[in-house]
C-alpha cells in the first residue's frame, strides 16, 4: 500500500514538475529546463536520471571547498 503511495505520488510530482517546465520555457522567472530534467527523471525516464545525477556530482564538486 505505501510502495503504491509513493509511486502516485512521484507520477504526480513528475507530471506537476513537466508542466511547471513548459510554462518556464516561456516565463522568464522559472527554470524551465531543469523543471523538465526534474518531471523527466521522476517519471523514471532513463536519460533524464543519469543527466540529474551527473548534475547532481558536479553541484557537490563546486559545493564542497
Amino acid at each position: 500500500m505505501k510502495n503504491s503511495k509513493n509511486q502516485a505520488l512521484r507520477i504526480i510530482l513528475g507530471i506537476i514538475f513537466l508542466i511547471l517546465g513548459i510554462l518556464g520555457l516561456f516565463l522568464p522567472f522559472l527554470q524551465g529546463i531543469l523543471l523538465i530534467l526534474l518531471g523527466a527523471a521522476l517519471l523514471g525516464y532513463p536519460p533524464a536520471e543519469k543527466l540529474l545525477e551527473k548534475i547532481k556530482k558536479k553541484v557537490k564538486a563546486k559545493v564542497k571547498p
